[in-house]
């Protein structure tokens, strides 16, 4: 597969990743049961496998591996961060604005992730701010 169907491939993931978690998000503070149904349950899984996978491959592909070059390394651990407020935003969190505060506070990871993504900076757009 090439390199630029991949890049393809991995960038439509993480659309329709983000998309699903603004969706699920507003249905969450909806208070919706839609959030109940299979396909809600199901589909950000697949979509987040082949984001994962594909992202792989890129770094593959490409030569560029996290924990060797800083940029990657900032985006593998603000995943992790990201998954972390998701998972508090449409679940784990206690109390509505518990649930309110990480949604919002996970929605300015994921922008972070992408300005890491496109300025291959570890810092993304703050590089710019704090220097």
């Amino acid at each position: 597969m090439s390199y630029l169907l991949l890049k393809h491939i991995h960038l439509s993931s993480v659309g329709l990743s983000f998309i699903l978690f603004l969706f699920r998000g507003g249905l969450k503070y909806a208070g919706s049961s839609w959030l109940d149904r299979p396909l809600l349950r199901i589909a950000p899984h697949v979509v987040d496998t082949v984001l994962l996978v594909s992202a792989i491959c890129l770094a593959v592909l490409s030569r560029q591996y996290p924990f060797v070059h800083a940029w990657l390394t900032a985006k593998v651990l603000l995943l992790v961060l990201y998954i972390v407020l998701g998972s508090l935003a449409l679940k784990r969190g206690r109390t509505p604005a518990v649930r309110g505060t990480c949604f919002v506070l996970a929605v300015a990871v994921f922008g972070l992730i992408v300005s890491v993504a496109l300025t291959r900076d570890s810092l993304g757009v703050l590089s710019s701010l704090l220097g």
